[in-house]
């Protein structure tokens, strides 16, 4: 799982391994170092309708609506996007890149740009 942040703005990329996990347990997380502190962001699943977010003690959770789960796992949706106040919100599958890149995409989801075109 990939976060990006930029402005107001708050990204989540997942792999198939990721979804997958996300659809069974209903919670993911991701924790990087910084020296003597850690930042964690995480996806958690929850009964309401709409995406919303928490920050608390160095941890962003993303909170996902049940039903946009289930939809993600079983159909090829890409993702979904709200709005938490003035805070935009996106998550989506985490596609192949177009460019040449040193990072692993083997567990990425085809690059639909690309289906049909790879040999």
């Amino acid at each position: 799982m990939k976060i990006r942040i930029k402005g107001n703005s708050i990204r989540y990329r997942l792999t198939k391994t990721d979804i997958e996990q996300f659809s069974k347990e209903g919670y993911l997380e991701e924790i990087t170092s910084f020296g003597n502190s850690t930042f964690i962001y995480a996806l958690q699943q929850y009964n309401q309708d709409a995406l919303s977010t928490s920050l608390q003690n160095n941890k962003i959770t993303l909170f996902v609506a049940e039903q946009m789960t289930r939809e993600w796992t079983l159909t090829d949706r890409v993702g979904f996007e709200g709005t938490d106040g003035s805070l935009y919100l996106l998550i989506e599958k985490d596609f192949k890149c177009l460019d040449v890149t040193i990072e692993d995409q083997s567990d990425h989801y085809p690059n639909p740009i690309l289906v049909g075109k790879e040999h």
